[in-house]
């Protein structure tokens, strides 16, 4: 298989303008980019690494890019409840956190509409099967809002 990145740039692009869109950012695509991250290193914390895998095979190239950077496997934080999960995603995105997710109203905003928009790139199945692995009150960050 041959590995056109103009090809995987293209749709990183696209895809990221079409993000920084629905977040309503204007052109910040930096500030999408750093949130895109950030929740998705905060999923990626409390599932588990088979479902994690399971997840990036279904992902573009440049999402799977997104996902891996920085993993490693140290033990999973505990995290039942939206607030965790937001602080959890804060924790990612690092000293720009106090701007990127300026309150939990944002942040939850923000970790919906990056549902919605990875929708296009997961079956059904396999969101099913990581909303099964998330605590009570976060499985709702699988199908909010998502019109099936």
């Amino acid at each position: 298989m041959a590995l056109n990145f103009n090809r995987f740039a293209a749709e990183a692009n696209s895809f990221m303008k079409e993000y920084t869109k629905e977040l309503n950012l204007g052109d910040d695509t930096e500030k999408a980019g750093r949130i895109l991250s950030s929740i998705l290193h905060g999923l990626r914390e409390i599932i588990s690494t088979e479902e994690s895998l399971q997840l990036i095979a279904q992902f573009p190239m440049f999402l799977k890019a997104v996902y891996v950077n920085g993993w490693s496997s140290r033990k999973k934080p505990k995290v039942k409840n939206m607030t965790e999960f937001i602080d959890l995603v804060r924790e990612f995105n690092g000293n720009t956190s106090i701007h990127d997710f300026e309150s939990d109203e944002i942040a939850e905003k923000y970790i919906d509409i990056t549902f919605i928009l990875l929708r296009k790139y997961i079956s059904l199945g396999e969101l099913e099967d990581i909303r099964s692995e998330l605590p009570k009150d976060l499985k709702g960050i699988i199908y909010n809002n998502i019109m099936f």
